[in-house]
């Protein structure tokens, strides 16, 4: 099974700039995209739904063109969720998960804090509300694999610029502890890439100020992350900087059947 996740940061744009050519390519049988930034029957038609498959949206209602998630798959899910049970979460367009037997597939987008104390307020809300689902989740005997931006790195070894992104959001202590904390070595979430590379040093999102992404200035905020009863089948993974579709790259992921 080969999954793909991409922030598209406008998947419109995304897409204008070749971005499903290339998918089309990668043999993928799910697609996570983040920040759709459109309503659904604004990303109908070929241009955006590659042959063979299948397309679910969950847009924002918050504000047009604002955030969304959606997933692509060649199989039709047996079940499609969109909302968790916190309005001030769901209806700005930040989950979906699709159910295929017992696994899901979820295309998470975990708000950023950066434009302020307000946005990274509501962040940490988020991630204590979060919290237990995750657990719940954990305990469920389900398969999961969480993919998406969660606007938090993990580690110095996600970020280039480590120690002057201290007091910056996505990389505060608070964040990183928390998200450190599901993926414990016992029992926990996992860390797809990290599983796979113990020692990468790679990222997956770039600014777009100055020549950040020409330097590889960059942080991994995008992820898949797992239940342990995945662990062993994680297989490869991969990050596509190869062409520039976004301010994030597509991670790609493959698991054994």
């Amino acid at each position: 099974m080969r999954v793909v996740s991409f922030n598209a940061n406008g998947l419109r744009s995304a897409a204008n700039k070749g971005f499903f050519e290339w998918f089309s390519k990668q043999q993928a049988d799910v697609l996570c995209v983040q920040e759709t930034k459109a309503q659904e029957h604004q990303l109908a038609g070929p241009a955006f739904l590659p042959d063979g498959y299948k397309a679910w949206f969950r847009d924002a209602t918050t504000k047009k063109g604002y955030s969304g998630v959606a997933v692509y798959s060649r199989r039709e899910p047996d079940e499609v969720r969109t909302a968790l049970g916190w309005e001030a979460f769901d209806e700005e367009g930040r989950y979906l998960e699709a159910r295929f037997g017992n696994l899901s597939v979820v295309s998470f987008y975990i708000p950023s804090g950066s434009s302020g104390e307000m946005r990274q307020d509501f962040k940490f809300k988020v991630m204590d509300w979060l919290a237990p689902i995750f657990q719940e989740w954990l305990k469920s005997g389900r398969d999961y694999v969480l993919c998406g931006d969660w606007n938090i790195v993990r580690s110095r070894m996600d970020i280039k610029n480590w120690t002057s992104n201290q007091k910056n959001s996505g990389c505060l202590p608070a964040e990183r502890d928390w998200l450190n904390g599901l993926c414990v070595e016992e029992g926990g979430w996992v860390d797809a890439y990290r599983a796979l590379n113990p020692e990468g040093q790679d990222y997956t999102w770039w600014s777009n100020r100055g020549a950040a992404r020409a330097n590889n200035v960059g942080w991994r905020i995008d992820y898949q992350v797992v239940t342990p009863s995945l662990r062993n089948k994680l297989k490869a993974c991969s990050i596509y900087t190869g062409e520039r579709f976004s301010d994030h790259a597509p991670f790609t992921v493959d698991y054994a059947e």
